[in-house]
């Protein structure tokens, strides 16, 4: 099954779903169950230091995008930012007027305003999106109340769920998607959800592709690595991965996309490097299996000799080439 099929099959799938949650939700929101006699109006605090009320400032009569985090996090925290990251990017100017994100920490003790404000400059984030923190026991409530949060957190690696909650007051519909979730997925999701008129993202942009654009490879490139890098492209969150294949030891590059953590862990140098050059997103275990491993590889070792035979050279991350220890 080829990336436009698969894309397709996704979004049919996620609208059925959709679907049936909408049915249940809609029913409760008759009684009002999804307005303010369910939702706590505790007060937090902004990474801009201002004091709001939960339902009266930020949810009342609006389209919104709730997730958790907590900036010490070094797993799954930064994937999930720079997704939605990069779905405001594609929203542009809906972001602050037609939807607004908010990032609500589950470590308020440290996540201080000062500290959630260094992290959201971190993503590049914009108007419409709020870094949140609060009482602990407030932001406990928040979450249980939202389905953000699980009885088996405290087990997971990240001691949360990697979910994403679209909420309509207005219309009184809650649904859950994954926040980890392909951007452009996430984006075209929110558009159906809220009823926007006009798509989010172009559908003609798969049509239009060229070669490799609705192969596997291009999905598995999209869906997991493009939030954070481009080929050729220039830095993004991460570094750009234009001639990483020529660059790097090919045993190396299979382990790291498989296995970062365990790379990082073992004191490997340019590991080391990468994460003290790219301090905000450490690359994240994405429990990518062999066959995905090999896809990438493949992928990024085309796309890599295409973008340095347009520049005419070679394209190094950040314009110059890292120390590669043992050709590493």
């Amino acid at each position: 099954m080829n990336a436009l099929k698969f894309f397709a099959s996704a979004i049919a799938k996620a609208g059925l779903l959709a679907g049936a949650l909408l049915v249940n939700l809609q029913d409760a929101a008759a009684v009002g169950k999804w307005g303010a006699e369910y939702f706590p109006d505790i007060v937090l605090t902004t990474h801009e230091g201002q004091k709001v009320r939960f339902y009266e400032d930020l949810v009342k009569g609006k389209a919104v995008a709730i997730n958790v985090i907590y900036t010490s996090c070094k797993d799954e925290c930064p994937l999930e930012t720079a997704r939605m990251a990069e779905v405001q990017r594609l929203l542009g100017d809906r972001m602050g007027k037609d939807v607004f994100f908010y990032s609500i920490s589950i470590d308020p003790e440290k996540d201080t305003p000062q500290v959630l404000k260094a992290y959201a400059g971190n993503f590049g984030v914009g108007p419409g999106w709020l870094f949140l923190t609060g009482k602990k026991e407030d932001v406990k409530l928040l979450t249980r109340k939202l389905g953000l949060s699980r009885l088996n957190d405290a087990a997971s690696r990240d001691g949360h769920a990697t979910s994403l909650m679209l909420g309509n007051d207005p219309e009184g519909q809650w649904m859950r998607n994954s926040a980890v979730d392909n951007p452009r997925f996430l984006a075209a999701t929110m558009g159906n959800f809220f009823g926007w008129k006009d798509a989010v993202v172009p559908t003609a942009s798969y049509a239009q592709a060229r070669s490799m654009d609705t192969s596997r490879a291009q999905f598995t490139f999209e869906s997991r690595c493009a939030s954070c890098h481009t080929v050729g492209g220039g830095d993004r969150i991460g570094p750009d991965l234009g001639q990483v294949a020529t660059r790097r030891n090919p045993a190396w590059l299979a382990r790291y996309l498989k296995e970062p953590d365990k790379v990082r862990a073992e004191g490997d140098p340019t590991a080391r490097l990468l994460s003290s050059r790219y301090p905000q997103v450490r690359m994240p275990n994405l429990r990518l299996g062999d066959e995905d491993v090999a896809v990438l590889m493949a992928y990024l070792d085309a796309q890599g000799r295409l973008a340095g035979n347009k520049a005419g050279g070679t394209v190094a991350a950040g314009g110059a080439r890292l120390p590669e220890p043992g050709k590493r």
